[in-house]
């Protein structure tokens, strides 16, 4: 079964925008987004999101979220005191997320699910958090959140 998967660190706030999160933290985001509000007058943004991401095919999440968390450890302790910041602010919620998006998909090719070839294939199913990512993830208040869709029809 075919499974395309990304992961990426986010920090939102209703206040902070993703370049006020970017002067603070000295770090340029990957992916920045406003969802806009469901107000039309006035219209004020809902939510800034600064994102690091790793899209790399071919890793596993624990393969993926290291590459992740590589470029950010670095900057934890300003993380980690920007996501209290904003997680403080009135009525938010965790400002810090690591994300895992993963799509199972149906095979191409009635053969490509066949064992043939399959030692070539890294195995993407199995993956876990090591002691790192944790601390990583206490240090900075962040939640963990993991979406799977079955995409095979």
């Amino acid at each position: 079964m075919p499974l395309d998967q990304y992961v990426y660190f986010a920090l939102s706030s209703e206040r902070t925008t993703a370049r006020e999160m970017t002067a603070l933290l000295g770090v340029q985001p990957d992916e920045t987004k406003v969802r806009g509000s469901r107000i039309v007058e006035p219209a004020i943004p809902a939510c800034h999101q600064w994102k690091i991401v790793c899209r790399e095919p071919g890793l596993r999440v624990d393969e993926q979220i290291a590459l992740v968390l590589d470029r950010l450890r670095p900057h934890t302790d300003r993380i980690a005191g920007l996501a209290k910041r904003m997680s403080d602010e009135p009525g938010a919620g965790s400002a810090a997320r690591l994300q895992i998006v993963r799509y199972y998909t149906a095979a191409d090719d009635p053969g490509e699910d066949s064992q043939v070839g399959a030692e070539e294939k890294p195995n993407l199913f199995g993956w876990h958090l090591d002691q790192q990512v944790l601390d990583f993830l206490a240090a900075t208040g962040a939640t963990l959140d993991v979406d799977e869709y079955d995409l095979t029809g």
